[in-house]
């Protein structure tokens, strides 16, 4: 075949196709062009692939850089020369010109762009077959060490885009694996390269790049972080589109998505986190039932973002866990409580405040909308409740104190809540010093003053360490003296002598307020039961008078200045209707000059 093609191109247009002078190689790229038209026309397309194999084996092969070159030039000669018949011998055209662009000389890989260019040109649509291998050869030359290569290379590439555009052949499902496999390299010229085929692609009316967004997103998003603003410009516009797409179309693969948008929203990258919170917030409005399934791990993306440095990350992220939580979906869709109570757990752990507070919300809705699910994962998530109480926050005590009186309405729980805090209270005694009166009294409101104290007053009872029983019940009789909060439970305690509710409530504090001598006189003397409050104060003769009796008995006295005990001090303006309150008022004043002797002595 050889020899035939030998004897169809002078031998001097050989010679002159492998000069090394551009001129040469030139013009005998136009005879030969010549000889394949005539061949064209006479049908002789047998010495034509001869021609070819001539140029292809003896030239395109060649050792020798400038033969090289010819062959490159000539074959693309060879194409023109064949005009509307050059699809028939595309196949032994350009692989030789493929293989090129990978040859270590760069002014060979020039002119193959060069030879590939003029090879399109005249083929068009026919040159579709090859795409996928003339991609993979352009991606590498967008990235090529030589600035006139991807100057060319460029060239070819918006031909390319051209060809596809207007080809009905061209077929997407070849060419996302493709694009998929290149997506995360971090070249900047290769990204430029796949992001403008990504919104080429996505303008043709006939290719659904939507469809297949799923394959590539995570590549889009890895971009936003690029050091090139140019590139971190581009990836945000093709998302933008892509977004604008996804809400005017019906059909959207949201789940594969979601699992990307996730992931990237724990990004380091502020930009990259803003956008996928972005996407986020919108799928959750736009997603329906197909987000439900993954309703957990998106919230595990929102609740740190909610404590994001950057603000606009924040209010997004905010946004989006309202318009979560406003969804009510049930089990039958796939939701799945479990796995949401495992991250809002997790999130109690945040370093954040307002991340553990949107925690504790979820917690709280969750346990509103399905009492009897929430109960099926109570046992996992009791214990770091109870934890959460010692949280630095009020804030978030009081949230922590919320849900614990939600899931105390069943009264096993309520008694374990209350187990645990005087449990907590033992061991912490700066907890119960600084956050007690908070947490007793905030329980009161949501669950009760009096079911709170008599459940405290029952435990404290069977309490072993007498000194922190005595601690606790002057903690618990303090809160009672001064908090608004209690001031019902006060009133039903003046009338314990003439109403019945009152006598038993008084009975059942009674027990254990006798860990503590100026307590139980300072109920004895809130009941109005003052006989009983003096015999308390007789007795107390028999007892060791030290520091810690005198400094409570001191905060006593002080309380009966205070307007809780107004009634009394009105009292005593009818001394014959109430001699045993004086008696007991008596009583203390012979206990105050040990305060004074005690001082003394210190």
């Amino acid at each position: 075949m050889a020899a035939d093609a030998l004897s169809i191109i002078p031998g001097a247009v050989l010679r002159n196709l492998a000069d090394k002078l551009y001129e040469k190689r030139k013009n005998a790229a136009l005879e030969i062009e010549g000889i394949v038209k005539q061949l064209s026309t006479a049908g002789e397309h047998d010495k034509i692939a001869a021609v070819i194999g001539l140029l292809t084996n003896d030239f395109t092969y060649s050792p020798q850089a400038n033969h090289r070159k010819g062959g490159l030039i000539g074959l693309a000669a060879v194409t023109v020369g064949l005009t509307s018949e050059a699809a028939q011998h595309l196949e032994l055209i350009v692989p030789p010109v493929l293989n090129s662009f990978l040859d270590q000389d760069s002014r060979v890989r020039y002119y193959a762009c060069e030879a590939l260019y003029n090879i399109a040109k005249v083929v068009r649509g026919d040159f579709i077959i090859y795409f996928n291998k003339i991609f993979d050869a352009l991606c590498k030359l967008s990235a090529d060490s030589d600035a006139n290569v991807q100057s060319a290379a460029h060239l070819l590439d918006r031909l390319v885009k051209d060809i596809v555009t207007e080809s009905d052949q061209f077929s997407i499902e070849e060419f996302i694996p493709l694009l998929r496999e290149r997506m995360n390299v971090l070249n900047p010229y290769v990204r430029q390269f796949l992001v403008g085929w990504i919104t080429v692609l996505d303008s043709v009316p006939d290719i659904d790049m939507l469809g297949f967004l799923p394959d590539f997103l995570d590549g889009l998003f890895n971009m936003l972080s690029d050091s090139s603003h140019e590139i971190r410009q581009q990836a945000d516009a093709a998302l933008s589109e892509f977004l604008q797409e996804i809400k005017n179309s019906p059909n959207v693969d949201y789940g594969r998505m979601a699992e990307i948008l996730v992931r990237r929203a724990g990004s380091p990258d502020e930009f990259t986190r803003l956008t996928s919170i972005t996407w986020i917030n919108e799928f959750v409005k736009l997603g329906g039932e197909q987000l439900v399934p993954y309703y957990a791990d998106i919230l595990g993306a929102i609740l740190p973002c909610i404590s994001d440095e950057e603000e606009k990350i924040r209010v997004v992220a905010r946004e989006t866990n309202e318009e979560l939580r406003a969804i009510k979906a049930d089990q039958a869709e796939g939701f799945d409580i479990g796995a949401i109570l495992v991250i809002a757990k997790r999130e109690l752990n945040s370093e954040h405040e307002a991340t553990r507070i949107e925690a504790l919300h979820w917690f709280s809705t969750l346990l509103v909308r399905g009492r009897a699910e929430f109960s099926a994962y109570l046992d996992g998530i009791f214990e770091p409740l109870l934890n959460a109480l010692s949280d630095p926050s009020d804030a978030v005590v009081l949230l922590v104190l919320e849900v614990h009186a939600r899931i105390a309405e069943e009264y096993h729980h309520f008694q374990h809540l209350m187990s645990y805090l005087i449990h907590t209270f033992h061991n912490n005694h700066v907890l119960l010093e600084k956050r007690g009166a908070l947490i007793v009294r905030r329980l009161c409101v949501l669950l009760g003053a009096e079911k709170v104290y008599r459940e405290f007053s029952t435990i404290l009872q069977t309490e072993g360490d007498l000194d922190f029983a005595s601690t606790m019940v002057q903690a618990l009789n303090l809160i009672l003296l001064t908090s608004t909060e209690l001031a019902e439970l006060r009133s039903l305690l003046k009338k314990s002598l003439v109403d019945t509710c009152g006598k038993d409530l008084f009975l059942s504090l009674y027990a254990s307020w006798c860990h503590s001598p100026m307590a139980t006189i300072s109920l004895c003397l809130l009941a109005q039961a003052y006989n009983h409050a003096s015999s308390v104060i007789q007795s107390l003769g028999e007892e060791d008078i030290n520091v810690k009796f005198l400094v409570q008995l001191d905060k006593l006295i002080r309380l009966l200045e205070t307007p809780v005990f107004a009634y009394l001090r009105l009292q005593l303006l009818e001394p014959g209707k109430h001699t045993w309150l004086l008696k007991t008022l008596y009583g203390l004043l012979m206990l105050l000059p040990q305060i004074f002797i005690e001082k003394e002595a210190i």
